[in-house]
């Protein structure tokens, strides 16, 4: 029974209608014709498929079925045109009458289809056209409803629910008045999902068999009901009954319907022109054709769009020129139906085509291909006419429903390689087939050694679309081999093979053999396997002593060694295997250093019994899972089993014996298993080998035979019921191989193949059995080092090596292996250089005509790819008559073989047409004619331009320049040709990327193209002018990549000893037939009059006999028989004198100097003369010449000469006067001379003489402590001078003394000398310390001085830089807050008077007056403004001058600035007035009084204060007043007096006057000692101390200010001169001019805090000097 259809399988309603009989017969029915009907279904489905893609494009809405096809073009009463489609026919009329314009069938067996109907199934008869109605709505999105807001509700007759590739059909007319069993949805137009009809033969079968089983289903429904059905969104659609008429009636309204909208929406178009605007879009588009030759051809489309787009047609995105050639096509625009028509189509026709629309809105196109099939055979022309087309009954269809051969090439091919095991290696190339039709897909085959190669976990398969590639993940040896890819497409096919070498793996072990190989198992049984191998061919050098072979359960890890012993032979059998269980392999080999490697593992394999093996493999109950559980059967009557059958030994070794036999006829139901006996050769003495472990298969294994004995064996069989009778005994059977190690090969040739590769072919060894391969190595000849060429036994007795050095000698050898080892050496053969052999070229390609006259052509053609191995000798040219398109029979053109490529027919036929074929031939014979060339007409050419030139050529390729060369063309035109252009374009680029290369006609035929990219490839041409014009261009070249290849060499120029000049170049890929070919100007070299050649091995040198003007030009050399290697070189006039000076220098070789004679002063004041030259050899020889008398080496000269360095040179102790004079040094080393010349006269030897004295001097002075540097001196950033010089040679004994102006300046610091420099500071540098100061260094090895002036100008540049850096270190201007006013100041590191103050108030100079003062304290430099008012506001600006620049400090007195100042002045002016007028003591009062008793004491002092203040006294801290015996006065309210007339001891104490008034209050004390006169003595001296004291406290109170300072300070000031003075100076009114000296006057009055100041400043002293400048 059929299985159930697959719109059926999820629908009980369906399911049930399904088994009824009757479809069962229909769809029987449906199976047969089906059947009948295959082949011309095969041809009509493309026609299918393209109809129903169009029929896609048209539709926007999904018509539920995918059968349904029909689509309305236009809405007019009338149809426009229908779209039909049909299995059963090809016909497409494009010109069909007024009513309709296209139909196309489109049903399984459709009968005549109306012009006004759309067939909606595969089989249904015709339906009127108003069944349109049943779509979607796709009317109304076509013709722009989408806009419109009326719905149209589309009822469809849709199965419930829609099945997912259901077909939609109507039911036929005869049961139009019956309901019909089926629901129909309602939905509205928007509920659309569109569906794509298939493209695969297969699923159209299945889709047409359910359209006949559906529509005989639907047929036999009675009523039509109201069901409601559950959707898969858990929606309900309702469903109603209709009859059909009702269904139908309702159809027509919704159409006329539709036909008023559509009525309505182009009225509003033409209403609204902006709404008409839209993008081009075809309508119906072009379909593809296949024509057989001589046919026309029409491509068809129609295309909407506003504006009217424009169409242009393409082949191959070309654009068509209807002009070229003129008939051949013909284009047309009807009415918007736009057709390209082709005529007379031949197999260049075969192309794609498209159609491109284009207007304001965009752009788009439609493809379509053209196939043009030819007959094979002779096949008479006349079959074939215009448009029509009578097939022969004989000619074949391939799979694809193409006759035409397919053209398949191969670019980017991979080539024959070399990898290691365990790398990865990737096989690819590019695949190119032409004609390109995308539907069709070639099958991409791999195969090694001709054997099919399916993916698997080891090799990976990938096919591109263009590239083919084959990836061995982890590379093996068995691996290695021939690999071939196949490109398969329909009958034909093309293949491109190369080698791939596998070498073994590094050993972990040194001197281990390498792994073996192609593990396999044979003769798997239920408990036994024999696995076999092949032996590796790298035996570590040292003999394979045998072979571990190892097993793993498949699904484990667990790897267990199978025998215990090595085994040699390479077939081993396995026993102990568990029935049921899989497993894999692996074998090591074994010798002295170590085991090999492991094995690839073999393929898994089950261990089962054959006939299980066979059951599971033709009825596959479940995949694979590589374990299979064995039951055993249910054990019936027990029937002792059968003797076995069939016993023979299939294999015998020294190791074992394997057994053979066939299970016995009678046996029973049970399973049975076996025992194994042996014995000894002529005797009974029966032994069972498996005592322990029963046999399960009918192959056993027998070990532990005593090797070269005989044995029998015999089987038992058993099972529950007993043991059977043994089995007939074999017979003797002796333990030893039975296979022997072949013989060695014979009669070893190798002959040449390519440059890196040769063919090696021998003689099978007599007698050999079993061989799996041969083994082959190869060595250089001398080196006795031999590799393996091949690491994978090959079959055959032929092998090519590859890889080998070309140029090297080599030899070889070969041995045979079978399983019982590899057999001895052959003998080495004879040695053979690797050079490439000779071989027939291959053909010539691109034959173009060059010139045409009335009986004879002149052909060109390409020299071949390939030469052979050999230059080309000549060619052969053949030529065929071709009328009426069939060419005749191939005549010569040629007996004698042509060396040019270029070629004139004679006696040939006015305005016939030929085909042309031309071969090339060497020295191995003529190769294969080239391909027929296009058909040429031999006329008279008429035209004035010149034609094309020919025989292009690249050389000299580099990675940015190439060199084209091309010959001057045949046919001339009407004047002679005035130049060529070169045009150049990338490869890939389109014909319009042609640009030239040369703006200006170049005159001669070669030109250098530089600016390439590097890797880019390109192509060129060449055109020829004249007074006409530009002729038609040459043929292009082929493809050249711009690259500089390994390995390239340029050509030299060089100059021999003899001064003898030659180019030379070099090739190292030479062939043993390559030639230099020497040329100038690229034209070939006939006079050998300027020129010599030789030429040995891979160098050519070409000689100049005597180079001249004549000579100037390029001269290019190419070697024949490579890959293009050549070169160039220039000879300009520039180059050639640059050659001829330098061919004069080494015809009178001299001997180059690096320098000439030159003198030197020596550090002890020696005279030295030296030279140097570049190079001298040891016998090179120089003579001193002094005032044309050769001096000699002695006490006076001192002559050396090195022949390393070249160095020359003389020294004398002294200059004397009588040493004035010329010196000359004279060389000379072989035959080259060179001498230099000194002249030594008048000042320069004066000066020579005078400098030789100084460095004498110098160094002696050097002997003893000198100075490096001389004295100097910087500033240092305190703005002190620092006199400094550095000093050599010192020790400790060495002194240093500083000098002033020839005083001694006493240094406080002794000197270490630690970093060589000695240095003397001076503080504050000032005019003071100008003068001339010295320093001396002395020891008892001797003295040095150094001396430094300062005065005039060098006083004066470094006052200028001590001003700056004092500028420098002066802070930013201050506000300072007085009780006289305002004051701005900044403060220096110290002032000296040579730097120039000058202020500014806002940018004006200031005035001084008594109110505005300036001045310097100490470090400060200050700006008064006394009693400030407003007007003293604003910017204030100080400026320095140091003599060069001046410097500039600003403050802003303003704002809140000046506000605060002001202030703050005010509070301290009222504070100055309190001080000012407060009471206060004077002086006068001694701190302590000591006086002796009964004397009179009289104090007086005097005290000021406004008002005048009140007086008091206190002793001892009490109120004291006036007594008869202390008189206290206070008189004209300032003098006070305190008089005791007799002290007494009752007096002593202390005293204190208090004198107060508002402003304030001071005290001032006094000590009172009075002393009895019993203590006068012990007093004497306290008094004299006290008395001493107050003396001095008087004195400090009483001492008056002076300007000068007394003798102690003077004598100081000498020992330290550069103290400073501290002073206090006040500027006068008027402000100094800068270049003036300012006057200063003494401040008045100074505050005590400042006098403090000054007097610590003085080191305590209390004097303060006070200097009016």
């Amino acid at each position: 029974m059929m299985s159930l259809p697959f719109y059926q399988r999820h629908h009980e309603h369906y399911d049930r209608a399904y088994r009824h009989k009757a479809l069962q017969s229909t769809v029987s029915q449906y199976q047969k014709e089906a059947k009948s009907k295959s082949a011309v279904y095969a041809q009509g489905s493309t026609a299918y498929s393209r109809g129903s893609a169009a029929y896609r494009h048209a539709s926007a809405a999904d018509y539920s079925l995918e059968s349904s096809a029909a689509y309305s073009h236009d809405s007019s009463a009338h149809a426009l045109e229908s779209a039909a489609y049909s299995y059963g026919s090809t016909a497409y009329d494009h010109l069909s009458t007024a009513q309709s314009k296209r139909s196309a069938a489109y049903s399984l067996d459709s009968e005549s289809l109306s012009k006004s109907s759309a067939a909606y199934s595969h089989g249904s008869e015709s339906v009127n056209k108003l069944a349109a109605a049943y779509r979607l709505g796709a009317e109304a999105y076509s013709l722009g409803l989408k806009d419109s807001n009326i719905m149209i509700e589309d009822q469809s007759y849709k199965m419930s629910p829609k099945a997912k590739r259901a077909k939609q059909s109507l039911v036929s007319e005869d049961k139009e008045n019956k309901a019909m069993d089926y629901s129909v949805p309602i939905f509205t137009g928007h509920e659309v999902s569109i569906s794509g009809i298939t493209d695969t033969e297969e699923e159209r079968i299945k889709e047409s068999a359910a359209y006949i089983a559906r529509r005989n289903l639907l047929a036999k429904g009675e009523g039509v009901s109201v069901s409601k059905v559950a959707t898969s969104a858990s929606q309900e659609e309702h469903h109603e009954k209709k009859s059909r008429k009702v269904a139908i009636r309702e159809s027509a309204e919704r159409v006329a319907l539709k036909k008023t909208l559509e009525d309505t929406q182009a009225f509003h178009k033409k209403l609204n022109q902006d709404k008409l605007l839209h993008a081009p879009e075809f309508v119906i588009k072009p379909r593809s054709h296949t024509v057989w030759e001589k046919q026309n051809v029409k491509f068809h489309c129609t295309v909407a769009g506003w504006p009217e787009p424009h169409v242009t047609w393409y082949k191959n995105n070309v654009p068509i020129n209807v002009q070229t050639p003129p008939g051949k096509y013909v284009i047309e625009n009807r009415y918007g139906l736009h057709s390209l028509e082709i005529s007379t189509c031949d197999f260049e026709d075969t192309a794609q085509y498209h159609a491109s629309a284009m207007n304001v809105k965009g752009e788009i196109s439609a493809y379509a291909s053209l196939v043009v099939k030819r007959y094979k055979g002779e096949i008479d022309a006349g079959l074939f006419h215009a448009g029509t087309v009578s097939m022969p009954l004989s000619f074949g269809v391939t799979p694809h429903g193409y006759a035409s051969r397919f053209e398949i090439s191969f670019v980017d091919k991979f080539d024959v390689a070399f990898g290691r095991e365990g790398e990865t290696m990737s096989l690819g190339c590019t695949v190119v087939i032409s004609p390109d039709i995308k539907r069709f897909k070639p099958d991409i085959e791999w195969y090694r050694n001709g054997v099919l190669i399916t993916p698997s976990k080891w090799v990976q398969m990938h096919w591109s679309g263009e590239r083919a590639s084959l990836t061995l993940t982890h590379a093996n040896k068995e691996d290695e081999g021939l690999y071939t890819l196949r490109v398969v497409m329909g009958d034909y096919y093309e293949e491109y093979s190369a080698y791939v070498f596998v070498r073994d793996a590094d050993a972990e072990i040194p001197g281990a053999p390498g792994a073996p190989l192609d593990v396999q198992c044979l003769d798997a049984n239920k408990d036994y396997v024999i696995v076999s191998w092949k032996q590796p061919a790298v035996d570590g050098g040292n003999s394979i002593l045998g072979y571990f072979i190892d097993r793993c359960e498949v699904g484990t890890t667990h790897w267990t060694q199978c025998n215990e012993t090595p085994v040699k032979f390479a077939r081993f059998p396995v026993t102990g295997l568990i029935e049921g269980r899989s497993y894999i392999f692996r074998v090591r080999a074994v010798n002295k250093a170590g085991i090999s490697l492991p094995s690839r593992v073999s393929e898994p394999v089950a261990a089962l019994d054959p006939a299980d093996r066979a059951r599971l493999r033709s009825h596959p109950s479940a995949p694979w899972t590589g374990q299979i559980i064995v039951t055993e059967e249910e054990p019936a009557e027990g029937v002792v089993p059968g003797p076995p059958t069939d016993l023979q030994v299939i294999e015998a070794t020294k190791n074992y014996v394997v057994l053979s036999w066939k299970p016995p006829g009678q046996r029973g139901h049970e399973g049975i298993m076996y025992f194994v006996e042996k014995c000894i050769a002529g005797t009974e003495n029966w032994q069972r080998v498996n005592t322990e472990i029963p046999v399960k298969s009918p192959r056993f294994a027998v070990f532990d035979l005593a090797e070269g004995k005989s044995y029998c064996f015999r089987v038992r069989c058993c099972n529950s019921a007993g043991i059977g009778e043994p089995s007939e005994a074999t017979e003797a059977t002796v333990v030893d191989d039975k296979l022997d190690i072949p013989k060695a090969p014979g009669r070893i040739m190798p002959t040449r193949n390519t440059d890196t590769s040769v063919v090696v072919t021998w003689t099978e060894p007599p007698d050999a059995k079993e061989l799996v391969g041969y083994y082959i190595e190869s060595s250089v000849v001398g080196s006795g080092c031999w590799e393996p060429c091949n690491n994978n036994p090959v079959k055959g007795t032929r092998f090519i090596c590859h890889g080998l050095v070309t140029g090297e000698k080599y030899i070889f050898r070969v041995r045979a292996v079978n399983a019982a080892g590899l057999s001895e050496f052959s003998k080495e053969s004879e040695p053979i250089e690797v050079q490439a052999a000779i071989a027939a070229p291959s053909p010539p390609y691109d034959i173009m005509v060059l010139e045409s006259v009335r009986d004879s052509m002149v052909l060109g053609w390409k020299q071949p790819k390939v030469t052979g191995g050999t230059e080309i000798t000549g060619y052969y040219v053949n030529y065929r008559e071709v009328i009426g398109g069939v060419p005749g029979k191939w005549m010569e053109a040629n007996i004698k073989p042509v060396s040019e490529r270029a070629y004139r027919i004679q006696n040939l036929k006015e305005n016939m047409v030929y085909q042309f074929q031309v071969a090339a031939a060497n020295l191995a014979g003529v190769g294969t004619p080239s391909l027929p060339s296009k058909p040429f007409k031999c006329e008279e050419w008429t035209i004035a331009v010149p034609g094309p030139p020919h025989d292009l050529s690249c050389i000299e390729i580099r990675k940015d320049s190439l060199v084209l060369l091309w010959k001057e063309p045949v046919y001339t035109g009407r004047s002679p040709i005035a130049g060529y252009y070169v045009d150049i374009k990338e490869t890939e680029a389109t014909e319009e990327h042609w640009r030239s290369v040369n703006e200006k006609p170049l005159q001669k035929r070669f030109l250098k193209i530089g600016g390439l990219k590097e890797g880019v490839s390109y192509v060129f041409r060449v055109r020829a002018t004249n007074q006409a014009g530009v002729g038609k261009p040459s043929d292009i070249t082929d493809p050249v990549v711009a690259e500089t290849r390994p390995g390239t060499k340029e050509m030299v120029v060089d100059v021999d000893d003899n001064g003898v000049i030659s180019l030379n170049f070099e090739c190292d890929q030479m062939s043993p037939n390559s030639k230099f070919v020497w040329s100038k100007n690229y034209e070939p070299i006939e006079d050998d009059s300027r020129l010599d050649i030789d030429t040995k091995g891979g160098k050519s040198k070409a000689t100049f006999k005597d180079l001249g003007e004549d000579d100037l030009g390029i001269y290019s050399c190419i070697v024949t028989d490579t890959d293009g290697v050549s070169s160039s070189y220039t000879i300009d006039e520039e180059e050639m004198k640059r050659l001829l000076a330098l061919s004069h220098e080494r015809k009178f070789p001299t001997i180059p100097l690096v320098s000439e004679l030159a003198v030197e002063i020596l550090e002890k004041g020696e005279v030295r003369f030296w030279l140097q030259a570049e190079k001298l050899s040891g016998n090179a020889k120089a003579n001193f010449v002094f005032n044309d008398k050769e001096i000699f080496n002695g006490e006076k000269y001192k002559m050396k000469m090195d022949q390393k360095t070249g160095l020359v040179e003389m020294i004398m102790d002294k200059l004397e006067d009588k040493d004035e004079g010329t010196y000359t040094f004279q060389l000379q080393d072989g035959k080259a001379t060179n001498q230099s010349s000194l002249v030594l006269i008048g000042d320069v030897f004066k000066k020579l003489q005078n400098e030789a004295d100084f460095q004498k001097k110098e160094w002696h002075r050097k002997q003893g402590p000198h100075f490096v540097d001389k004295l100097g001196w910087e500033v240092t950033s305190d703005c002190n001078v620092l006199l400094k010089c550095k000093v050599a040679n010192i020790k400790k004994e060495t002194h240093i003394v500083w000098y002033k102006d020839d005083r001694e300046i006493m240094v406080d610091e002794e000197h270490d000398f630690k970093d060589g420099v000695c240095t003397l500071l001076i503080s504050e540098f000032s005019k003071k310390d100008a003068g001339t100061y010295e320093v001396i260094l002395k020891d008892d090895r001797g003295k040095d001085s150094s001396e430094l002036k300062l005065t005039n100008a060098a006083f004066a540049d470094l006052m200028n830089e001590v001003c700056r850096r004092i500028a420098l270190s002066a802070t930013d201007l201050k506000i300072q807050s007085t009780a006289e006013g305002i004051r701005l100041y900044s403060f220096v590191n110290y002032y000296v008077e040579d730097l120039r103050v000058g202020w500014m108030h806002n940018d004006a100079q200031i005035r001084f007056t008594d109110r505005v003062k300036t001045g310097i304290t100490g470090e400060q430099i200050w700006l008064q403004i006394n009693e400030p008012t407003p007007q003293d506001k604003g910017k204030y600006t100080m400026e320095l001058f140091d003599g060069k620049t001046g410097h500039k400090k600003t403050v802003d007195l303003s704002g809140q600035a000046f506000d605060e100042a002001f202030a703050e002045f005010q509070r301290l002016k009222q504070a100055a007035i309190a001080e000012k007028n407060r009471a206060r003591v004077l002086g006068g009062l001694p701190d302590v009084v000591t006086i002796q008793e009964g004397k009179a004491l009289n104090l007086s002092c005097t005290v000021w204060g406004d008002p005048t203040p009140e007086v008091s006294w206190l002793k001892n801290e009490k109120s004291f007043v006036s007594d008869a015996n202390c008189i206290l006065k206070f008189e004209s309210g300032k003098n006070v007096s305190f008089t005791i007339s007799a002290v007494s001891t009752l007096d002593s104490g202390k005293y204190s006057i208090v004198v107060k008034n508002k402003y304030g209050t001071e005290t001032s004390d006094v000590t009172v000692i009075v002393i009895s006169m019993s203590g006068q003595t012990d007093m004497a001296k306290h008094a004299a101390s006290a008395q001493g004291h107050n003396q001095n406290s008087i004195t400090v109170a009483k001492k008056k200010k002076t300007t000068t300072r007394n003798k102690q300070e003077k004598e100081e000031q000498k020992k330290d001169f550069i103290k400073p003075h501290v002073e206090e100076i006040i500027t006068t009114e008027e402000t100094p001019d800068p270049n003036e000296i300012c006057t200063v006057e003494t401040e008045k009055d100074t505050e005590n805090n400042q006098r403090k100041q000054a007097a610590k400043e003085t080191d305590g002293k209390t004097t303060v000097a006070e200097v009016i400048l």
